[in-house]
Order: structure tokens, then C-alpha cells, then sequence
């Protein structure tokens, strides 16, 4: 195969542009919170299809002499977005109560847009140009792409997101110096020493306006989260995870020989259960700034597993920043330090654990699910109880609290004890109110609760303690109205009704337990009030943002696309632009659903997201380049039937394979990945080869529909699950296939 000087331009830009987005994705879910990143992100990727388009209506923005100056406008779009934005100070909180908040939105997405929307012009212009070659122009799209992932991720791993920001602009300003046959070559150079100037205050540049809550004496900012260390006193620091989370780090000096009077307090103490057992094997889910260790080993302990997905924080805890000032705990030989998911993590034992401990553990990481996604995790959902309560010991327990979830979960736990085949599951169950903290706790057993641990295993349940520490379930008659204890004695169903929030419990295909929202809360005087970024008032916000993307698409973007009709020239046929709006809403569903889903099985981590993308556009890549070997039905049937088999078996896979080790779990991954994409790479050239010079409009139409496909997608996925998401993308493929024996195209003077 032979390079040409177009394929290394497309294979450069889109590795820059996909780079780009994905560390974007990761600063402004930092500085915003993970919905909002995805609605400004979402529609700001919907400017590579407006370059497209504007391609399609100007030929002097398609000639080649043109872009050599667009590559560069581009390198300095994606230098000044990000600083531009955060200088807006957009809250959106205010969104909908203010116009100028509204108008700031408007300047934000126009802001991100405008690199993808001039990198967009000169790719869509090398596709119109050279559409005989769409094999190879649309494998070096994809195989940069793919690269893109990789880039991005290590370049925010190795020098930090802030410098990543500014450095990922040295692809695209190559490809522009490629471009350039004269002395212009000095643009894209100034840009590039502009970018290398500044690089030392890339820290501060990235920085919004927000107020910290406290002095900060230590930063990190890679791919999977932004952490920060607040200095509250000489004792008592605590860890922050893109402004979102937090985690106490406790001053220690490393003796454990203290008499009680002495030893540190513990808002949720377990020692009332890890002292049960003579040699306790204790499992800290999220163990964070190590609190719960700390916690764990004073008790006695014998055994602990700290395990905490981001593995940045516990190389500070073992050899960084907080190992001296925690007591250097995670050094201590009784302790086990696990950098990975808690899910997978724990489906390796059985019967082991006598206390699993976790304290408000959740990932808002938009990374984790990509940019295009609502990041959720599996900590929470009916299986994932399952795998809790088999990995406990005979007499073990379950010690589990959260803000907002607890309603939600104690259905879960019931179906989870229920399919686990537990005669009485409510007896095993028991859950208390913490007040002044704003916190619920689940104790579950591994056998049926007794009267005295129910009233011990925390804090004594009684009138002196009842301002911060109240039983729900079981409940006496004074507080048996209360709504945990009615789910667990009716059923959740009995009680929704008159929740404000989701009852109905999430399983690991529907694993969205924090979108608490329901559409009957819905009303445009709460619109107008000031939004918070969690459901937990039950006001429906993921939904909202995503029929608002959808609204601007379909009412906005799409009427645009019908502009090339009044034009002289070609046109295409209805068949021919349905077909390229199809494969774009089908191949961003899928792409969606498939991160998501494999966080279950690799974990969550940047590099189960790089791995899975990577592998998706890599192999679709080498489709692209052999898809002329193929008959036009081949590449649409072998989708369907890999989908099917995804629905039928993906949880068996799970089930079978789950609890090896990271590296068989990628190379699995790979492996089931690899075949989907090579032919989902096939649909845009066969289309193509239909359209000739009129790709550049099927691109637009195609970028367009990939917005809609990441988000149409997200409501049958939140509803009903992954598989009918899953079903409504082998949909819109099968009906791509039919398309595509239609004609394409009518001539038009």
C-alpha cells in the first residue's frame, strides 16, 4: 500500500481532532460535571459536518490551495478553545434561568465547534477530490483516529492533561506544514513554539474561576480524573476528584499501639463486625485517601484490600504525596493494594471477604464511557450485589453508604438475594439514617440479621444517638412509613407512585442508578429555577439534555444538510441521503453501547476506553481499506448477526471469563471487538462508491447523524436496557443495506 501526501493529511488531522475531543471531554467534566461536558461536547463534534457541508457548497474552500491555511486556523482554534471557554465562566446551573448564561452556551459550543469545523472542510475537500481512493482515505481517517485514542490518553497520563491540551495541536499543525509549499510554512511553526511557550502555565490556563474550598497543596491532572489535596488542618486533609468527589486523608503517625481514648474516630466505624472475626479479611471498595484502611488495620484487621480504580491515587498513598502524612499505611504488610475496578476485582473470590466496606464510592469520569456517553458505573446494580454477597465469607457482611442511591439499591439487593436463591432476603437486610451527614447505610448479611447486631454493628440504635443515627428497616411503628422501609416491605413497584424518583432497579444493562429522573417531574418552572447536576430531586436531567441535543440536530442541523438540493449539479436521490444519515446513527450506537458495556468486563479505567476505541476504529480502518473484496450484503449481515450474538451471550462472557486477570480480559476484548469493526468499517466506502464526488456531502450527512445516533440511542438504553439499544442500531443498519441497492443519484443541471 502506498501513502499518499492526502492519507497522511486525513490520517494527521483526524488523529488531532479525536485527540482533542477526548481531552476536552476530560477538562471540562473537571470543570463542569460529566452531563453538562457531554451536551457542550456533543454538539460542538456536529462542526465536523458543517465543514463538510460548507465544502460541498463552496469550491473554493474545497481546493487543495486552501489547506494549508485551514490546518492552520485549525492548530490555533484548538490552542485558544479551551482557555476561551473556561474564561466564559459558564454555569450552567443558570442555563435556563439566565439569557446571558444561554448566550454564553451559544459562544461555547461555537468556540469548540470551530476546530472541528475547519479540520472537517479539509478532510470532506481530500474525500470529494479523491473519492476514487475512499478505501485507503478512509482507513487513514480511521486508523488515526484510532491512534488518536492512544495519544490522547498516554499524553494525559504522562505529562498531564493541562500540557496534553495544548500539545495535541502538533499533529494537525504537521499536517499543515505538509500542506504548504512556500514560505506560509512559518505559520504552523509560530503556532507550534506559541504552544511550547506557554506549555510551562498550561496548569493555570486550563484553570476556571471557581473558588477552592480550602488551600491546595498538591494537583494531578491525568486521564482518569483531575485530584486535588485541601490542607483543612495541620491533621485532616482531604482528596478531591474532579470537583465532584472527595476522600478524607487523616493524619497518622503509623502506631497502631494506642489505648482507646486515643484512636481516631470514625464517623461509620465497622469495628462492631470486623472485630467478630479473630483474623478479618476486609475489602475497602473506593478506599481513596485510605480512611477506610486506616479504619480497617486500627480494628485489627488482619487482612485488607484497598482497591481504588484510579491508580494515581494509590501510587500517592504508597510512594507519593500522602504516604508520609497517612502513616505510610498502604506499606504495611497487612495491606493489599489494587489498582482496578471493584467489580472485577471482587469476581475473583468466593466466599472470602468477612467485611466489604464502601463509603459513597461511585465515578462520575467521563472518560470511563467517552465523550459521547453518560458515564455510569457497575457498582451499583443487581449483579453487582450478586457478586458482593458471594464473595462474602459464611458470616460475613456488607457495609455500604451513599447520598442519593440507597432507595434504589435496597431493590436491587432484594432481587439480587432473590436470584441467589435466599428464602427471605429481607432478613439479611438492614438500613439506617445518618441525618447530619446527608448519608443512608445498607448492612447487608451473609445470614439472616439477629435483633442485636441489627442495633450494634454501627452505633447503638437508641434515643440518645437518634439525632445522627436512626434505623429504617426494620422499623418500628413510630417511622414504619418511612420510604425504605416501604420499599423493602411492598416492593418497590407499590411505591413509585408516590416517589419523586426511580425506584426501579438497575441491572448491568441498565446500569444507570444516578439517573434518578423521572419525566413527570418535568416542568418548565423548574426548568427556570436553578439546575443541579444530580437527580436526586428527581428532576430528569440526563433525558433533557439529551432531547435537547437532539432538538438542535434535528431542527437545526439537519435542515442544513438539504441545502446542497438548491444547488445546481448532482443531488443526491432520498435513498442515497438516508443511507449515509443511517450508517452514521448506527455506528455511533453502537460505538456507545460497546464502551459502556465492556466497562463491565475490563473495568473501569482510561485504558478499558482506549482499548475498546482503539480496537473498534483500528479494525474498522482495515475493513475500509479490503471492503471492495466484499459483496455489498456481506458487511450489514455479519453486523446483525454479531449484534444478536452480543445480546444473546454478553453476559455469559461476563459470567465465564469476568474474573481473570486485566491482561486476558483486554486481549478478550480485542478479540470479540476486532471482527464488528472490521465490518462496520465497510458501510461509509460501499456508499461512496455510489456517490463519488458527492462523499463530501454524504460526510456531512454522516456527522450530522452521528450526534444523533450517540444520543438517540441513550433513550431506549435508559429505559429498557443495552439490547434494545443494541436492536435499534442492527435496525438502522438493515435498513442501510436496503438503501444501498437503491440509486444514489439523479443529474441535475
Amino acid at each position: 500500500m502506498k501513502l499518499t501526501k492526502q492519507s497522511i493529511i486525513i490520517f494527521l488531522v483526524s488523529l488531532a481532532l479525536i485527540s482533542m475531543e477526548i481531552i476536552w471531554s476530560r477538562v471540562f467534566s473537571a470543570e463542569y460535571f460529566y452531563t453538562f461536558a457531554f451536551l457542550v461536547l456533543s454538539i460542538s463534534i456536529l462542526g465536523l459536518g458543517l465543514g463538510a457541508l460548507t465544502v460541498r457548497l463552496s469550491k473554493r474552500l474545497a481546493a487543495k490551495e486552501s489547506y494549508g491555511c485551514l490546518l492552520s486556523l485549525t492548530g490555533l482554534l484548538m490552542l485558544a478553545g479551551p482557555p476561551a471557554v473556561l474564561y466564559l465562566q459558564l454555569d450552567f446551573s443558570q442555563l435556563l434561568s439566565s439569557y446571558w448564561m444561554l448566550l454564553k452556551l451559544l459562544a461555547t459550543i461555537l468556540i469548540l465547534g470551530s476546530s472541528f469545523f475547519t479540520g472537517g472542510m479539509v478532510l470532506s475537500g481530500i474525500f470529494r477530490k479523491s473519492h476514487q481512493s475512499m478505501p485507503q482515505l478512509y482507513m487513514a481517517d480511521l486508523v488515526g483516529a484510532a491512534l488518536g485514542v492512544v495519544f490522547a490518553v498516554l499524553l494525559m497520563n504522562t505529562i498531564g492533561t493541562g500540557k496534553a491540551a495544548l500539545l495535541v495541536v502538533i499533529p494537525v499543525l504537521i499536517a499543515s506544514l505538509i500542506s504548504f509549499n512556500t514560505w506560509f510554512k512559518a505559520i504552523p511553526l509560530l503556532l507550534l513554539l506559541s504552544a511550547f511557550v506557554v506549555l510551562p502555565k498550561s496548569s493555570s490556563i486550563l484553570k476556571s474561576a471557581k473558588e477552592d474550598r480550602a488551600e491546595v497543596i498538591y494537583s494531578h491532572w491525568d486521564a482518569m480524573a483531575r485530584l486535588k489535596v485541601y490542607k483543612y488542618s495541620d491533621d485532616y486533609w482531604g482528596l478531591n476528584i474532579d470537583n465532584a468527589a472527595n476522600s478524607p486523608v487523616i493524619g497518622f503517625d503509623g502506631n497502631f499501639n494506642r489505648p482507646d481514648s486515643l484512636k481516631i474516630p470514625f464517623a461509620i466505624p465497622a469495628a462492631g463486625l470486623t472485630k467478630r472475626f479473630d483474623n478479618c479479611r476486609f475489602l475497602s471498595l473506593g478506599a481513596g485517601g485510605g480512611g477506610d484502611v486506616l479504619m480497617a488495620l486500627q480494628d485489627g484487621a488482619a487482612e485488607v484490600h484497598a482497591v481504588e480504580v484510579n491508580p494515581y491515587i494509590n501510587k500517592m498513598m504508597t510512594e507519593g504525596f500522602l504516604r508520609e502524612f497517612s502513616g505510610d499505611l498502604y506499606n504495611d504488610e497487612r495491606v493489599k493494594v489494587v489498582s482496578e475496578d471493584a467489580r472485577a476485582y471482587v469476581r475473583r473470590y468466593d466466599n472470602y471477604f468477612d467485611v466489604i466496606y464502601s463509603l459513597s464510592s461511585n465515578s462520575f469520569a467521563a472518560l470511563a464511557s467517552g465523550s459521547f456517553a453518560l458515564a455510569e458505573n457497575y457498582l451499583f446494580t443487581t449483579e453487582a450485589f450478586r457478586d458482593y454477597y458471594k464473595a462474602l465469607s459464611e458470616d460475613g457482611f456488607l457495609l455500604m453508604e451513599h447520598q442519593f442511591y440507597v432507595s434504589r439499591m435496597v431493590s436491587e439487593i432484594l432481587d439480587a438475594l432473590e436470584d441467589e436463591g435466599i428464602e427471605n432476603p429481607r432478613a439479611h437486610l438492614a438500613v439506617y439514617h445518618l441525618p447530619t451527614m446527608r448519608r443512608h447505610l445498607i448492612l447487608l448479611g451473609k445470614q439472616p440479621l439477629d435483633e442485636a447486631t441489627i442495633q450494634s454493628a454501627i452505633h447503638e440504635t437508641n434515643q440518645e444517638n437518634y439525632a445522627f443515627f436512626r434505623q429504617l428497616y426494620p422499623a418500628v411503628d413510630s417511622v414504619k412509613d418511612n420510604r425504605i422501609n416501604q420499599i423493602i416491605e411492598k416492593g418497590w413497584k407499590n411505591v413509585q407512585s408516590t416517589a419523586s424518583t426511580n425506584l426501579s432497579p438497575c441491572t448491568d444493562n441498565r446500569p444507570f442508578t444516578g439517573q434518578l429522573g423521572m419525566m413527570k417531574n418535568f416542568s418548565f418552572d423548574r426548568v427556570k429555577k436553578r439546575l443541579v447536576p444530580y437527580e436526586f430531586q428527581g428532576f430528569p436531567l440526563s433525558i433533557v439534555i439529551v432531547l435537547v441535543i437532539l432538538a438542535i440536530v434535528s431542527l437545526v442541523v439537519l435542515p442544513l444538510n438539504l441545502l446542497p438540493y438548491f444547488k445546481k449539479g448532482n443531488k443526491f436521490k432520498a435513498a442515497g441521503w438516508l443511507y449515509f444519515f443511517t450508517i452514521g446513527v448506527a455506528f455511533m450506537a453502537v460505538e456507545v453501547i460497546l464502551i459502556q458495556q465492556f466497562t463491565l468486563f475490563i473495568g473501569s479505567s482510561s485504558y478499558t476506553f482506549m482499548t475498546l476505541l482503539f480496537v473498534l476504529l483500528a479494525s474498522s480502518g482495515m475493513g475500509s481499506f479490503f471492503s471492495t473484496r466484499f459483496k455489498n450484503y456481506v458487511p450489514f449481515v455479519v453486523i446483525a448477526v454479531w449484534l444478536l450474538f452480543n445480546i444473546l451471550f454478553y453476559s455469559q462472557v461476563v459470567t465465564l471469563l469476568g474474573g481473570l486477570g486485566l491482561f486476558w480480559r483486554i486481549v478478550i476484548t480485542c478479540l470479540l471487538v476486532a471482527p464488528l469493526g472490521f465490518f462496520m468499517g465497510m458501510p461509509f466506502v460501499k456508499g461512496s462508491a455510489k456517490a463519488g464526488e458527492l462523499v463530501d456531502w454524504g460526510f456531512a450527512i454522516n456527522g450530522a447523524a452521528s450526534v444523533i445516533g450517540s444520543t438517540l440511542v441513550l433513550i431506549p438504553v435508559f429505559v429498557y436496557g443495552f439490547n434494545y439499544g443494541l436492536i435499534m442500531a442492527g435496525i438502522f443498519y438493515l435498513l442501510a443495506w436496503w438503501l444501498l441497492g437503491r440509486h444514489f443519484i439523479f443529474n441535475s443541471k
